[in-house]
């Protein structure tokens, strides 16, 4: 059968403009499966993605345990806290400029579109998505909201003990005490939002039998057919993280 393919990995969307048999379209309509001989590896995750989602962990396990800790492990706290605002703004730029998968525009979609999604979650037959998924999508971004929300609310809290945020003094003492207080509340929010990521990661290892932690580790998917790699841009990865260490710097110094 002659045809001519153009495919949209990142969307899981593949249109064929050709002649088919019934055959062929069940062939098409068929769910990949791991076992299929014609599995290939592809890059699916660049080095910079990786590297800010393990920074990233490690650093809010390091906020998390030396906030409850207190007294001196709080400067620990602050470092960590600056340094996942330059994560942060980094991931917010390379979101935009990043390779495809790690564009928000790949798996940021309509609420339609997550609802199917939702719908289908507990379908091993579902076809799988080279990148996020449209519901773990938006999970990403409620994340790295509340993560900002996080960091953003720190700069200006103070205990009216040990411990201030840098920019406390920018705002009234009411302001702080407010902000003080979203940032007590909002890790609230943080503990549930990385138990419903850490859930549906291991959903997946077990259930549907997708390895999304080694994909991540790797940078490696197996697919049905090759697609062009991530491209990972080490070099402009690297400049825009230093511009963003240099920004968080400068305010909080």
């Amino acid at each position: 059968m002659n045809k001519l393919e153009r495919i949209d990995p990142l969307k899981n969307e593949c249109m064929i403009f050709t002649t088919m048999t019934s055959q062929d379209t069940n062939i098409l309509n068929k769910p990949t499966s791991s076992n299929d001989h014609r599995m290939v590896k592809v890059r699916v995750w660049d080095l910079p993605t990786r590297l800010f989602h393990w920074l990233l962990f490690v650093l809010v396990l390091v906020s998390f345990v030396s906030g409850n800790i207190g007294g001196n492990a709080m400067v620990y706290h602050m470092r960590s806290g600056y340094a996942i605002l330059a994560l942060l703004i980094f991931r917010f730029v390379w979101g935009f400029t990043g390779s495809r998968s790690s564009r928000f525009a790949s798996f940021v979609t309509n609420p339609a579109t997550v609802w199917a999604c939702a719908a289908n979650v507990f379908n091993k037959e579902e076809k799988p998505y080279l990148g996020h998924n449209p519901l773990g999508g938006w999970s990403i971004m409620a994340m790295l909201a509340a993560l900002f929300l996080q960091v953003g609310s720190g700069l200006f809290a103070s205990d009216d003990i040990f411990t201030e945020g840098p920019l406390h003094l920018w705002v009234s003492k009411e302001t702080s005490n407010f902000l003080t207080g979203v940032h007590l509340i909002n890790r609230y929010v943080l503990v549930v939002l990385i138990a419903v990521h850490i859930f549906a990661v291991l959903f997946y290892l077990f259930y549907k039998r997708e390895n999304l932690i080694r994909s991540m580790i790797t940078g490696v998917k197996r697919w049905h057919t090759m697609v062009e790699p991530a491209d990972g841009r080490n070099l402009s990865a690297a400049i825009i993280f230093g511009l963003a260490l240099i920004a968080v710097y400068l305010l909080v110094r």
